[in-house]
């Protein structure tokens, strides 16, 4: 998902919250705008929040995923070395 998409939709989230919270007072849906401009506003910094937060995550398990290859790969070769160590000792 983009960055773009990711902010708005938030931003669309925190304006329908802001609207069913005034719906739940029974206030003037129209009545004080900055509130609802101040609603996106943080529900969109959420959003930013939550992509940045979901490319860190991407990379860290990116890096752990060529760790967890790397460690394996080095216990083939030791295992490999050892059965050829046994096959020898064997003959």
């Amino acid at each position: 998902m983009s960055l773009l998409a990711n902010i708005l939709g938030f931003s669309a989230f925190g304006l329908a919250a802001r609207v069913g919270q005034l719906g739940i007072q029974k206030r003037n849906l129209l009545d004080n705008p900055g509130g609802h401009l101040l609603a996106m506003g943080v529900f969109g910094f959420a959003g930013y929040w939550a992509y940045q937060w979901d490319q860190r995550a991407g990379v860290l398990l990116a890096e752990k995923r060529a760790e967890i290859l790397a460690s394996r790969q080095k216990q083939i070769q030791k295992a490999e070395a050892a059965a050829v160590v046994a096959l020898a000792e064997a003959e």
